[in-house]
């Protein structure tokens, strides 16, 4: 299925088929393949779709607005199947971590899984918000703020993922300081000193345009203004160095045009930038635009 794009419709319980079903209806639906089952897209309004479909076996109750085990087996057999099938492009609907870990998979996201099926060489995912050209790289993903730890080393190592993924011969990259205030010079913490800006001299030697780390409280100010006007980013990306830190100015900033995309592997993967909204799963008032972006940023970049 080389030149097929494969949709996963996430959560069984979530709101994954109904977005799925209502972006596809902006699309020539010829390109993609769901990979799914009949029996959940039917339940949630599938009516004349002329895509193909890859059939998950689901035995289960639909229960929307819950977690269960076979939801979660569900979500990882059918992401385990768009792996295997080698396709052009991936594209996810939202899946619930805590369904995940019922059913066993002790993964912390989707981007976990990918690597585990898609690395080759040792590769390593890395995670890339983007809404238009205002783009957000997490050093950390999914983990406690008591487990986030920054290495010289690990900025290096996924900037240099990075500019390979975006395919620029140079980038400009502005960095979130890890500590309040960027540090304040070592009064409010030592690893800007000790680790960030060491990694952006290095980076600086190699070619890379990188500022030293701002206050991330006001570093995106400027690119919400940008933004808003329609008007071009200072930066190629901006490095976050934690999960909340880079996700709420995306948030914020890009709301239903955020997309997360899956970087550092030979195949692209996006996803909406929202969750399984289970409190308004099944009521048929989801808004599908992050998916549409999401599909829209696969069919713009391959």
């Amino acid at each position: 299925m080389k030149n097929k794009i494969l949709i996963t419709t996430g959560d069984v319980n979530g709101i994954g088929a109904e977005i799925t079903l209502k972006a596809l209806r902006e699309f020539d639906c010829k390109n993609f393949i769901l990979v799914s089952n009949r029996r959940i897209l039917e339940y949630y309004g599938m009516k004349n779709l002329p895509c193909g479909i890859v059939e998950i076996p689901f035995d289960g109750d639909i229960k929307e607005g819950k977690n269960t085990k076979e939801s979660g087996e569900f979500s990882y057999q059918a992401l385990k199947k768009a792996c295997e099938l080698n396709p052009k492009a991936i594209v996810t609907a939202p899946v619930s971590k805590e369904a995940l870990h019922m059913a066993g998979h002790n993964f912390s996201g989707q981007t976990e899984i990918l690597e585990k099926f898609l690395a080759k060489n040792g590769e390593k995912a890395e995670m890339l918000f983007a809404a238009r050209d205002f783009r957000v790289l997490l050093l950390t993903r999914h983990c406690a703020l008591n487990d986030v730890k920054i290495t010289k080393e690990m900025i290096i190592s996924k900037v240099l993922t990075l500019k390979k993924a975006l395919n620029k011969e140079t980038l400009h990259l502005a960095f979130c300081g890890l500590n309040p205030h960027a540090g304040e010079n070592g009064v409010i913490g030592s690893e800007e000193n000790e680790i960030i800006i060491p990694a952006i001299d290095e980076l600086r030697a190699s070619g890379i345009d990188a500022d030293y780390p701002k206050p991330a409280d006001t570093l995106f100010i400027h690119a919400d203004e940008l933004f808003k006007k329609g008007e071009n980013q200072p930066y190629d990306c901006y490095i976050a160095m934690y999960h909340d830190q880079g996700l709420i100015p995306m948030k914020l900033i890009g709301k239903d045009e955020a997309v997360n995309v899956t970087i550092g592997l030979d195949i692209l993967r996006t996803s909406p930038a929202h969750g399984t909204a289970f409190d308004i799963a099944g009521k048929n008032i989801a808004n599908p635009k992050s998916m549409i972006s999401a599909i829209k940023y696969v069919l713009n970049n391959n």
